[in-house]
């Protein structure tokens, strides 16, 4: 792991287990199992979204861009934290903590859209009611 992967672990992990993997070129940044931040070219970025987007924003916290194959820039829902942030642990742990309620309330999205169907599913699979004869007499 590279210096500053290895920094940017020690200052997210007072909010629980982190680990790093691989991605596109980068490092995904995944806190207690959550997918809440991106390493990228020496910069860390957490995750962002509707509700907390703006604080980051306010801040002056620049977001993730890539180029596309037209040459447009591509903006995704992650902000550099503030660079006194990354000075140490306790300026880090407020941003740190808006990037973990971003991706669990990510996760719950993803969750409910993902039961959606198969409750779906499953009330359609659910077998009609036995017709049972009834005698006259």
């Amino acid at each position: 792991m590279d210096p500053f992967t290895a920094l940017c672990v020690e200052m997210l992990s007072p909010l629980g287990p982190v680990r790093t993997r691989a991605m596109f070129g980068g490092q995904g940044v995944y806190i207690d199992g959550l997918f809440a931040a991106l390493i990228d070219d020496g910069q860390l970025f957490l995750k962002a979204d509707d509700v907390t987007r703006e604080r980051f924003v306010a801040a002056g916290c620049l977001p993730f861009t890539y180029p596309t194959k037209d040459g447009e820039r591509m903006v995704l829902s992650y902000y550099r934290p503030p660079e006194e942030a990354l000075e140490s642990p306790p300026q880090m742990l407020p941003w740190a903590r808006l990037a973990l309620e971003a991706a669990l309330r990510a996760a719950n999205a993803k969750a409910k859209k993902a039961a959606k169907p198969a409750a779906r599913k499953s009330a359609a699979k659910k077998p009609a009611a036995k017709k049972t004869a009834v005698r006259r007499s």
